[in-house]
């Protein structure tokens, strides 16, 4: 698994905001054919009963395919299912902590919005980090985005640890953000409402490859 995360380019997530109970299986499905091998299930504000059905789920998916998935929160649960991956926010606590819940088999990652955060994901063992909001984002309604001028002075102090640029990134700032040095994005709300997400998703990655837009 943590070589699968290496070589990940493009991070989706099924996010419960643009997505309908009956999406989340066929959108998990695009997401791996459009090449997306890292997959989160984010569920703000749903009772857990339906967030533990939704993410067997999606687990089964992703171990059938060789995809990475991601539960957001929910370390206790992540735990209890056996995911891949458990992600956990600023307020998710010490990762000290969230790694004694997990054990030592589940990849832990970190959202941060500093580079003194993402230093400090890098120092409690985060195996990798999200970093953002790059521009202002639906997803995140209210948070002040942080720009683009940091993503190569923290890209390279984190050195091999994967770090994902999230927030607002769609197929117009792409080329900004892969110009400001990112290797690796988040993208949410754009390829979800795409009318075909695994073509959408190819695009993105090979414009992560190429450095360009194709």
């Amino acid at each position: 698994m943590k070589q699968i995360l290496a070589d990940c380019r493009l991070y989706g997530i099924v996010d419960m905001g643009y997505t309908t109970p009956k999406q989340i299986e066929p959108r998990t499905h695009a997401l791996i054919d459009g090449g997306v091998r890292i997959i989160q299930l984010r569920a703000k504000g749903v009772a857990q009963e339906r967030v533990r059905e939704w993410a067997i789920a999606m687990q089964r998916i992703c171990r059938e395919r060789q995809a990475i998935f991601v539960l957001n929160d929910y370390p206790e649960m992540a735990a209890e299912i056996g995911t891949d991956a458990v992600h956990v926010g600023q307020d998710g606590g010490p990762l000290a902590e969230v790694r004694r819940i997990v054990g030592p088999g589940i990849i832990i990652g970190r959202s941060t919005h500093s580079p003194e955060q993402a230093l400090e994901a890098l120092r409690e063992g985060a195996d990798y980090i999200g970093f953002g909001p790059l521009f202002p984002t639906g997803t995140k309604p209210g948070r002040a985005s942080i720009g683009l001028q940091d993503i190569a002075a923290v890209q390279q102090a984190v050195g091999s640890m994967p770090m994902f640029c999230i927030g607002g990134i769609n197929g117009s700032t792409l080329p900004l953000v892969l110009s400001a040095g990112a290797k690796r994005v988040v993208i949410v709300s754009w390829l979800l409402q795409q009318s075909d997400i695994a073509a959408a998703a190819k695009g993105v990655i090979q414009s992560i490859q190429s450095g360009a837009l194709s």
